[in-house]
């Protein structure tokens, strides 16, 4: 009996899996911190002999090299891929038995160029294939975006991803699982994905690629990508040279002197507490990314890469947390740390900014003194914004500082962790801020105007 254990990365809207007969294992996809992997193999007392690769990702650093390394599996990687190290490479056509699994490579490009899907069948049934590991090709209800290896090549990507969801429909069985690596939140799916779970069967009857025709299919593609993270230039190069195991040992704690001497110095030291702790009290020129989903995507999106980060939490726990989510995607040096209790913060001289509600902002906003800010994404702001803000997305705020006009600026996103983000920018500049804390639908309620298109 084949079991497959899915993998969850939600901060990423990723999954890894594990899949084995009981005696031995395969994995796919395997996240940076690749513990998480050995553990689910140490529970069910099983050898991870294979790890796989359908395509060098974009949107994290993989762990499957250093994975292949510690437990001494081989390491499958597309023959067409161009890499630094020594993989076991596969082709179309490729079958690969593990144990009493087969597992057959089939070329699906679309993704990337060389990607390939990974079709699982049990040796010791009728060897129908029960599973198709389809990484970014095959989503739930989607496919993968196209735009990733650069905007000349998206048309012909689109293309080929459509050709690559029909080879799947054709040549695997309609009662196969369908297990991609992303579209649970992942940029890296074209379009929203709808689901957690399905069968070549269920797409068949749902997703644009298999419902509609190419040209519809295409022009649905590439009208629904959005801008994708910065770091993502920075994903494929790591993959490709093959990166090591994460470090994930305690960083070096740091005094508030030393904290205040890294902000003087232009370095970023970031607070992890919650929006409205760091709104309550917060040290001069620190930034808030709260802990949890939105950190690594929002931090690896604005921090110049390289530059040194030191962390601050509300416990030596977040800070862990907070280590383990960057690690994924290629931030490993956190230069020193520090958690509120220990580094006896709440002594040292702290400022404040306010939060408040779409009603608060509603009252006032006929102050000649308020500036409204939205640094939602381009597509949210064309949906519907307020007819008082000045829009600045999140990712150009650094560079657009100077557009905001003088006085209390009242900043705002769709849900608070974007405008909280923003908002601790803006008073590390010494700007008068008050971050709106609300759920964006709330704003009509509250009796602001809104207007929908550019």
């Amino acid at each position: 009996m084949i079991e497959i254990v899915a993998i969850d990365t939600p901060s990423l809207g990723d999954r890894g899996y594990l899949a084995t007969d009981g005696e031995v294992a395969l994995v796919v996809d395997a996240q940076r911190d690749f513990d998480r992997v050995t553990a689910a193999a140490a529970e069910r007392d099983i050898a991870i002999t294979h790890v796989f690769e359908t395509h060098l990702h974009n949107d994290y650093v993989t762990g499957g090299l250093a994975l292949a390394a510690a437990v001494g599996a081989q390491y499958l990687v597309s023959a067409e891929d161009r890499v630094e190290f020594e993989r076991t490479p596969v082709a179309d056509g490729d079958v690969i038995d593990v144990g009493g699994m087969r597992v057959q490579v089939m070329g699906t490009p679309g993704h990337t160029f060389t990607h390939l899907a990974y079709a699982l069948a049990d040796r010791a049934g009728r060897g129908d294939v029960l599973a198709a590991f389809t990484g970014g090709s095959l989503l739930n209800g989607s496919t993968g975006r196209t735009d990733l290896l650069g905007a000349g090549h998206a048309d012909e990507l689109s293309r080929a991803q459509f050709g690559s969801a029909h080879r799947l429909a054709r040549e695997l069985p309609g009662s196969a699982q369908v297990c991609p690596t992303h579209g649970f939140g992942s940029f890296c799916s074209a379009t929203p994905a709808t689901g957690r779970q399905s069968t070549l069967a269920d797409e068949m009857r749902a997703n644009p690629a298999l419902t509609s025709d190419e040209d519809a299919y295409v022009e649905h593609l590439l009208a629904g990508l959005e801008l994708y993270p910065a770091y993502y230039s920075h994903m494929g190069p790591a993959n490709a040279a093959g990166p090591a195991a994460p470090d994930l040992s305690t960083p070096r704690r740091a005094d508030p002197a030393e904290l205040r001497r890294r902000i003087d110095a232009g370095e970023w030291v970031v607070d992890l507490r919650s929006r409205t702790a760091f709104a309550a009290g917060h040290l001069r020129g620190s930034l808030n990314f709260g802990s949890g989903s939105g950190l690594a995507t929002y931090l690896g999106w604005l921090i110049p890469w390289g530059t040194p980060l030191t962390l601050i939490g509300a416990s030596p726990q977040d800070v862990a947390d907070a280590q383990r989510e960057l690690c994924r995607i290629g931030i490993d040096a956190i230069t020193a740390a520090a958690s509120w209790p220990d580094a006896g913060l709440a002594s040292q001289p702290l400022e404040t900014y306010r939060t408040a509600d779409f009603g608060a902002l509603a009252a006032a906003a006929g102050n000649d003194d308020v500036v409204v800010v939205d640094v939602r994404r381009s597509r949210e702001w064309q949906r519907s914004h307020l007819q008082v803000a000045m829009h600045i997305p999140l990712h150009e705020l650094p560079a657009r500082l100077g557009e905001i006009p003088d006085g209390m600026v009242w900043v705002h996103c769709e849900a608070g962790y974007r405008a909280a983000v923003a908002a601790s920018m803006l008073a590390a500049q010494g700007r008068r801020v008050v971050a709106v804390d609300d759920q964006f639908a709330a704003a009509e309620d509250a009796g602001l105007a809104t207007l929908a298109g550019p």
